[in-house]
Parts: structure tokens; sequence; C-alpha cells
């Protein structure tokens, strides 16, 4: 009986062992599926679906920049795909499905896009890598503007005619200025833009009277005295030295706070272990400081989410934004 129950545990363990021996000729394991053995191979494109000098042709180009410095070997060309308010560049990523070797940076049009369009995808069609962070946006106008708060061009709109410029009519900036017309009763007359540099010179040049942009787009101009902000459409003052004297939205009476993530997201159809690498190096380029100097560099504030985590909060984000659009 001994001799039976030996002979029972040898083949056992070889049968544990010939098991084994496959699922790694396989490239697969238990603990891991093929996360161990996947790298992408070649150079991986980075796909900006909007144009160049924007929030999210900063972000794509950031992240790019950080993955490659805390993955040796990594290449990641950046490439600018603009047109239809975002459709364009997510549509041409649609075409991807499968192909672990393109990612995008992802923002608020990925949801408010198909909320607003009749386009062949939405965010469920992709893979939800990480979030950045939350990047509100402040109300600017030039100069020379009589108006001096946000309630001021909500009040300049219900007498006559107010232009305010947006980039992309599924922006975060059109999204803000349409529930500050549900809180308020306001109605702008939006101008869209192909992307935030448009929209700035626009803006600069008196083309239009308001825009609602981020920080990092327009510092730079604030400090140099060529527009004012009038708010920012933030639940709190940012504590940013240079943005910290601006007061919000809803301490002038207009109940407005709404903020733009900055996230990035990979084709859909992927495998278990491109998934992984992605969510793996994006978690090493959050504490890296790369990640740190363009959280602050951008004036965002960090609240990094990867994976499953980064689905829940789509899921609520697109929900939330659905009712705020009427969808």
């Amino acid at each position: 009986m001994k001799r039976n129950n030996v002979l029972l545990t040898a083949v056992a363990a070889a049968s544990v062992l010939l098991l084994t021996a496959c699922g790694a000729a396989n490239g697969k394991t238990s603990a891991g599926g093929d996360a161990e053995t996947f790298k992408p191979k070649g150079n991986v494109t980075m796909v900006v679906p909007f144009g160049a000098g924007g929030g999210s042709d900063m972000s794509g180009r950031s992240i790019a920049a950080g993955l490659e410095a805390v993955a040796p070997g990594l290449k990641i060309n950046t490439e600018n795909r603009d047109g239809g308010s975002g459709a364009v560049g997510y549509s041409y990523f649609l075409s991807k499905t499968g192909n672990p070797n393109y990612l995008l940076p992802s923002e608020t049009a990925l949801l408010a896009l198909p909320l607003n369009t009749k386009v062949g995808f939405d965010y469920t069609k992709f893979t939800p890598i990480m979030k950045v962070g939350d990047d509100f946006t402040l109300a600017v106008v030039p100069t020379g503007s009589p108006w001096k708060t946000c309630a001021d061009a909500v009040n300049a709109s219900k007498a006559g005619r107010v232009i305010a410029g947006v980039s992309g009519a599924t922006s975060l900036d059109n999204v803000v200025f349409t529930l500050t017309e549900q809180a308020t009763g306001a109605k702008f007359d939006r101008v869209p833009f192909e992307s935030g540099e448009e929209l700035l010179a626009a803006l600069l040049g008196n083309q239009i009277q308001v825009a609602s942009l981020n920080p990092g787009e327009v510092v730079e101009q604030l400090k140099a005295g060529k527009l004012k902000a009038l708010c920012a459409f933030a639940e709190k003052r940012y504590e940013y030295p240079e943005l910290k004297d601006i007061p919000t939205a809803k301490e002038q009476g207009v109940d407005v706070a709404y903020a733009q993530f900055r996230g990035l997201i990979a084709p859909g159809g992927i495998s278990d272990g491109a998934r992984t690498f992605w969510i793996d190096a994006s978690k090493k380029f959050v504490e890296s400081d790369k990640a740190k100097q363009y959280i602050a560099s951008n004036y965002l504030q960090p609240n990094a989410l990867f994976g499953d985590d980064f689905t829940t909060y789509l899921n609520e984000n697109n929900d939330m934004l659905s009712k705020a659009l009427g969808k």
C-alpha cells in the first residue's frame, strides 16, 4: 500500500510538472497569463485625436515620454489625427482593435462624443489603462473685456449675444458651457475649433468673447496680462500659486464644477498580457518624476486610477454626463 501511495504521488508530481511546462511553452501561466512574456514589438504609436498644442496633445506627448522612461527599450511615436471634434482620431483608433502597439490619451470626448454624435463606438469598445488626474477649466476673456466674473458673462448672455469658443462640440469646455446654461438660464453662441491652440488664438485675436480652457493652456497668457480669468469651474480653488486667487464659479453664484479626466486607453480586444503590461508601466509612470512634472506643469489635480478602477470611473462618469446632457 505504501508503495502504491508513493507511485501515485510521483505520477501526480510529474503531471503537474508536465502541465507547467506546457503552459510555459505557450507563454501562459495560471498566475499571470502571458503578462510576463508580453512586450510591444517595434514602435508604439500614441494617437492624439486633437490638434497640436492643446491639452490632449500635451497629455499624449508627456505620457509617451514618461512610459519610455520607465520601460527600457520602449519607443512611442506621437501622431495627431484631429478632426470631427475627436471623431477622426477615435475612429482611427477603433480600427486598431486587437493591436497592443497603439495607445490614445483619453479625455472627456471619449464619453461625450458618442452621447452627442452618431459614431461607430463608445468607451466600452476600448481598453481602459490609466487615469492620471483631473483637469478643470477656467473661464477666460481678453484683458479688455468689461466682465470681471463668470456671473457677468452669464448676465451678458441673457441680455444679448455672447460668442463662446469651444475646442470641439464634445469637449469639456462645451460641456461646461452646457452645464452653465442649464444652471443659470444663460445662452452662449458657440463656435467650435479643432484644438485648444486654435481656440486660444481666436480669443487673443478677439474673434470670440469667452472661452473655457485648461489652466495649462492659458497660464502664460494670464501671467503676461493678455488674458484674464473670470472663474474656475472647480469644486475648490487651486492651490497652485499662479491660480490660487481665481474664485470658483460657485463662489460667484454659478453652481457648476466639472473636471475633464486625463487618461490612457489601449484598443479593445488586446490580450490580458498586453493589458497588464500597459497597466504596470502606467503605475511606474505615475510614480515617476516625469508624471509629477506633467501634473504640476499642467495644473492637474492628481487622482490616479488603473484598469478595473478606471473602468468603474468611466461607467459612473458616463452616467452622470448622460444625465447632464439629457441623453
